[in-house]
Order: C-alpha cells, then sequence, then structure tokens
C-alpha cells in the first residue's frame, strides 16, 4: 500500500444525509443512499453547484471547453463536481483546482479504493483545497463496477444544481448522470460538437431532447444567479447606452430602465422643455429612438 493511500484510509469520516447541510438534498432523490462516507470537508454555507461529466475519451475541444467552463465557474464561487475519471471528469477537477476553487469527487468504488489509481494525486490535492472525496461504499464493500458506477451518477447530479455533459458517445455513463438530473429536477446543459465525431453524438441528441445548449459560461450563470447576472447586464447595457451628448445620454438611459413617457423623461432629468424637446428631435433624427405617439418615447 502506498504511503499516500495510506494517509486516506486513516481519515474516512461518515455521515447520513440528512445530518448536514449539503447532503441532505439526497434524501429526496430516488435511492437515496444510507450513509455517505468521505474524505476532506463538506461545504458549511449554502453554496451552488455544477456537475460536469463527460468522455474518458475527450478531444482537444473538449478538453479545452470543460477547464474553462470549470475554471470560469470556480471563480464565481461555484463548487465543481464530477467523478474523479480520466477524460473530462478530472480536466473539470484540474480547472477549478487552478481557479482556486473547490471540487467535489463522487466515486463509483468503495471510499477506501481511491479509483482510478492514477488519480490518488488528483485526490489528495482536491481534499487540500477544501475539496471532499465522497462515496457511498463503506470500507472495503465488494461492489459490481457495471453498475456502481452507474449508481453514484445520481449523487453527482444529486448534489449538483445543475448539471453539463461536455463531451458523450450515444451510449455513455455522462448521459445516465444526465438521466438522473432530469429526473431529479435538475437543468441540463449539453456542449454541442461536431456531427462526425462518436463522442459529441451523446451531446447533439441531449440539445434535440430539450437540453440547453452550453455556449458561453454565461449560460449557465443566468440559471444559477438570475437577479445577479440579469442586474449586470443592465448596468452592462447601460454603459454601452451613450449618446452624442450628456443630455441624450441621459435620455436613453432612462428610457433604456423603461420610462417612456416625456413629461417623466424630463422630471427624472431635470431637463426643461426647450432642452428636451431639442434632444428628443435630434435622437429621433438619427435613429435612436422612435415615438410611440402622445409624448412617449421608445429605444429603437
Amino acid at each position: 500500500m502506498s504511503t499516500l493511500f495510506s494517509h486516506f484510509s486513516q481519515n474516512i469520516n461518515h455521515v447520513l444525509p440528512l445530518e448536514h447541510k449539503f447532503t441532505e438534498v439526497l434524501e429526496s432523490i430516488a435511492l437515496k443512499p444510507k450513509t455517505l462516507y468521505f474524505y476532506g470537508k463538506l461545504p458549511e454555507n449554502m453554496v451552488k453547484t455544477v456537475a460536469i461529466v463527460g468522455s474518458r475519451h475527450n478531444t482537444k475541444y473538449g478538453e479545452v471547453v470543460a477547464y474553462e467552463m470549470a475554471y470560469g465557474l470556480a471563480k464565481n464561487g461555484v463548487i465543481i463536481i464530477s467523478g474523479l475519471a480520466y477524460g473530462i471528469d478530472s480536466i473539470a477537477h484540474r480547472g477549478c483546482l487552478d481557479a482556486g476553487g473547490r471540487t467535489i469527487a463522487i466515486l463509483g468504488t468503495p471510499i477506501d479504493q481511491i479509483y482510478p489509481r492514477g488519480h490518488l494525486t488528483l485526490a489528495k490535492e482536491i481534499i487540500e483545497s477544501d475539496g471532499a472525496i465522497i462515496s457511498e461504499y463503506a470500507p472495503s464493500t465488494k461492489v459490481y463496477p457495471k453498475t456502481s458506477f452507474l449508481e453514484r451518477n445520481r449523487l453527482i447530479s444529486g448534489l449538483a444544481d445543475a448539471v453539463v455533459v461536455v463531451e458523450a458517445a450515444e451510449r455513455s455513463g455522462s448521459l445516465n448522470t444526465a438521466t438522473h438530473a432530469l429526473n431529479q429536477g435538475k437543468e441540463v446543459f449539453a456542449v454541442p460538437g461536431n456531427i462526425n465525431n462518436p463522442y459529441s453524438r451523446g451531446c447533439n441528441k441531449l440539445i434535440k431532447q430539450g437540453a440547453i445548449p452550453y455556449t458561453e459560461l454565461d449560460d449557465i450563470l443566468q440559471v444559477l444567479f438570475p437577479d445577479e447576472y440579469f442586474k449586470k447586464q443592465k448596468k452592462m447595457r447601460q454603459k454601452k447606452i451613450i449618446g452624442d451628448t450628456d443630455v441624450e445620454t441621459l435620455i436613453l438611459q432612462l428610457l433604456n430602465e423603461g420610462i417612456s413617457d416625456g413629461e417623466k423623461i424630463m422630471e427624472n432629468a431635470c431637463l426643461p422643455p426647450e432642452v428636451f424637446n431639442e434632444a428628443i428631435t435630434l435622437l429621433e433624427i438619427k435613429g435612436r429612438i422612435r415615438s410611440l405617439g402622445a409624448n412617449y418615447w421608445a429605444l429603437k
């Protein structure tokens, strides 16, 4: 037994799903686990979580997308969940760690059998970065890999607020995770891929069936943080709305905020009628606004 593996074996924790805020959501899923065994730390505060899963045989495209997605989400305070497997799983864990984030790996093996063994160092790094390695299987439990890895997928999706499938064949464990997510009422995203790539067919099929296409980080952020996202978008739109004069800019920004009545615009902007009339006329001539009639206006 390696020194590293021995270190893991001596630090096994266990918890019932209802005993911890982070795991209590698993109490409501189908085939809820009785006990969870883990190394490391479970999140104490309510945080957003995203599961990133995909093929073990990823392409360079899948690697870049998974890494950048995990890195960007971690920078926004999101915890990344995956399965520690080769390919997309480990890339997602790595992207999160490189961003200084927390990531959680769900095993399909007993807690004292880190798998794959080639990821022992990665598992140690996850724990040292305040993450966790979790399994529903007690130490030395005998499992059947063909079913245990599929069974653990319900835990990956169960602990996540959303699931993203990066690359997947038409029949894969990643699609199994997506199915669990849909049954659990979670949002499912899929990364569109080359129609000739067998490891993109699963994702493209998911999109045809209604999964949200992932094309940029904002696709996920607006689902996880709708209020913050739309406030940010509103501020960005306001910054982009600039007229040729300060008065024009003020009128455009008030229109962008939903104020369409000319009288209310003058009142909010403290503009004399003659200044307002001159600016509003020029904005209409320039094609920046349109008249709704009766001194009501709208952005064009």
